[in-house]
């Protein structure tokens, strides 16, 4: 007989079942979500930032700029947090902040761009 995840008491019902009780499976999702929000608002945090300043940089306006690096560097842009990577046809990886994209060029400049 399988037992519940919290109280450990016997459960009964459908052989899916994994909580004894409402009580006991509010108890367990409520901490779930506790501890994932705690995970991740240190992460949530420096994308925003990330993106705060490439939106300063970019402006209102803008859709495209090319940058120095040393710009972003003191500005404390944190390059090792992005949403997500998209590889381009010629093999560029562009990396994404949210609604924002900038590409690294050998030369120390980087291009951000605005995405609608």
């Amino acid at each position: 007989m399988k037992k519940c995840k919290i109280c450990s008491k016997p459960i009964v019902g459908r052989s899916d079942k994994k909580f004894c009780s409402v009580k006991c499976k509010n108890y367990y999702h409520t901490n779930l979500r506790r501890v994932t929000k705690a995970a991740v608002q240190d992460i949530d945090k420096i994308l925003h930032r990330n993106r705060s300043i490439l939106l300063e940089l970019t402006g209102k306006y803008k859709v495209q700029i090319k940058v120095n690096r040393m710009l972003l560097d003191k500005k404390k842009f944190n390059y090792k947090y992005h949403t997500h990577l998209y590889r381009n046809i010629k093999g560029k990886l562009w990396f994404y902040v949210y609604d924002f994209a900038w590409m690294e060029f050998s030369d120390n400049e980087i291009l951000i761009v605005k995405k609608k």
